[in-house]
């Protein structure tokens, strides 16, 4: 039986510079639900990237001396680097400088032009630099950009427009007749109230004073802005053809199930891209969900503020799986997440050391001292033994109802309760007080046996958002990913297979001042 595509995107991450935590938490989040779907059973195609083009771009590679494709090179190049050094399963890194990307975005462009719907005209206003983006003078304050606080300068330039008010009515009604279009729901009444129902304006899609950008083939004086050139990544990376010579890729898994975006792009996805989808008369995206921020402290991180703090670093001083880990589970579904040198440290302690690393220690340690390493069901059921089982059995669905709405940090906390009651099991039959009984031995080995198995389910679903540490545990256990139809079965552990002879400590226990030393090191 073929199994059912599912298309999950992220941004694109914007080459002025290495990528922080906050950048990198959302390529960790859609891994781990890509994983997931993959778990599941689903085919999935995963995409992420970078966009390269712009006056930013421009300016930042003059001012290092160096031409703007070397300058993006080696910024995507670091991009990619850290995506990698995450264990993020992607299928395509897209790059806007791509042969591919850069020839449909101009027939895409052509197109449109074509069929009336891009026209020239001029463009006056209030201009951002560093968010490329014009404003009126209703939206500055204190002459200053709304979106990053950058003194805005008056601008003219000839351009090229797209009519979004003509589609304007059509994108209301979609909204409104797909209530799981925008995810979180608030993000969508804001989309609504502020920007489409108050009317809209028409898109500047070109510029003129810069040249880094795909220039527009019939009027090579300008380049395609941004909108257009960005944002049809997600289908000119499927081998979407204008000219409908679409590739295999983009028949199968357009339209997509899942843009994760960041909040603050929710605009340019939820109402500039579905109006070019429908000028293009392609369908669209099944769902745009804008995740919130994840904060260092109380505030947004930024390099002018210098308190950002990288993937990488964080990686050296935790793991990858324990930054995965934190990030998953720290970020709530609308609110934004707080990222603090303490809490990172109280949760590899308490979650990662303790409730999980603790629990399969201690599991492979006992089966070695009462039985050298040889895991066996008895079948000697005790009391507490059916609400155990239960409880493991049941997990699956309660993980995969969290996944289905996105509520990924609760999904990993039904994972973690999984864990928790392995360790009151442990409590309530006490192995080594078993152990000091003869007439009991079955009963232990019963017991070592549940929780080897409960492990193995626990691990199953514990793959997708810490990929490496469940190879780990899988390995020393000496046992393998469960099918996911068979996550909610008891008892499928072969009896009589082997666990390590020496268990590997998964996580260990950080000391908050060693911690410090060593962030007051890369900081100097």
């Amino acid at each position: 039986m073929a199994k059912t595509p599912y298309y999950i995107t992220t941004a694109i991450a914007y080459t002025s510079g290495k990528p922080h935590i906050g950048n990198t938490y959302e390529i960790i989040l859609a891994d781990a639900i890509a994983r997931f779907r993959r778990l599941e059973g689903f085919d999935v195609r995963f995409q992420t990237g970078t966009d390269e083009h712009g006056q930013k771009i421009e300016d930042r590679a003059h001012s290092n001396g160096v031409t703007p494709k070397e300058f993006v090179d080696k910024t995507a190049a670091e991009v990619k680097r850290i995506w990698d050094l995450m264990n993020t399963s992607y299928d395509r890194f897209i790059r806007t400088t791509d042969a591919d990307h850069e020839l449909q975005v101009q027939k895409i462009f052509k197109k449109l032009y074509e069929k009336g719907d891009i026209y020239k005209g001029a463009y006056e206003g209030m201009y951002c630099k560093e968010c490329e983006a014009f404003y009126t003078e209703s939206q500055i304050e204190d002459g200053k950009c709304p979106d990053c606080g950058t003194e805005v300068v008056p601008a003219k330039e000839e351009a090229y427009f797209f009519k979004m008010s003509k589609y304007a009515d059509r994108l209301i009604e979609y909204i409104e007749t797909h209530p799981e279009f925008i995810q979180p729901e608030s993000r969508k009444n804001e989309m609504m109230n502020n920007f489409l129902k108050p009317g809209l304006q028409d898109l500047c899609v070109s510029r003129t004073s810069f040249k880094w950008g795909i220039p527009v083939d019939f009027d090579p004086k300008h380049v395609v802005y941004v909108w257009i050139d960005a944002l049809s990544n997600y289908i000119t990376g499927l081998g979407y053809d204008v000219d409908g010579n679409n590739g295999e890729l983009f028949e199968k898994y357009w339209p997509a199930d899942l843009h994760l975006i960041g909040k603050d792009i929710l605009r340019f996805h939820t109402i500039y891209w579905p109006i070019m989808l429908m000028a293009l008369d392609l369908p669209l995206p099944k769902q745009v969900f804008g995740h919130p921020w994840l904060l260092q402290g109380e505030s947004k991180m930024s390099k002018s503020k210098g308190n950002v703090i990288y993937a990488d670093d964080l990686a050296d001083l935790f793991g990858v799986d324990a930054v995965r880990y934190f990030v998953l589970h720290e970020m709530p579904f609308e609110n934004d997440g707080s990222i603090t040198w303490d809490l990172m440290v109280e949760r590899v302690n308490s979650e990662l050391a303790n409730t999980l690393g603790n629990l399969v220690n201690r599991t492979i340690s006992m089966s070695n001292k009462y039985f050298g390493g040889d895991v066996t069901d008895k079948g000697v059921t005790g009391d507490v033994d059916d609400d155990f089982k239960a409880v493991i059995t049941g997990t699956c669905a309660k993980v995969v109802s969290r996944m289905e709405g996105l509520h990924v940090a609760d999904a990993l906390t039904e994972i973690f309760a999984l864990f928790k009651r392995c360790n009151k099991y442990i409590d309530e039959t006490e192995p080594w007080v078993l152990a000091k009984d003869e007439a009991k031995k079955d009963r232990l080995a019963t017991v070592l046996y549940n929780l080897i198995e409960a492990i193995t389910i626990g691990t199953t679903l514990l793959a997708p958002f810490m990929p490496e540490t469940a190879e780990k545990i899988f390995a020393q256990i000496n046992g393998e990913e469960r099918a996911f139809e068979d996550l909610d079965k008891f008892g499928l552990r072969p009896s009589g297979v082997k666990v390590t002879e020496k268990p590997e400590i998964l996580f260990a226990r950080q000391d908050i001042k060693d911690v410090m030393e060593k962030v007051e090191a890369l900081n100097k």
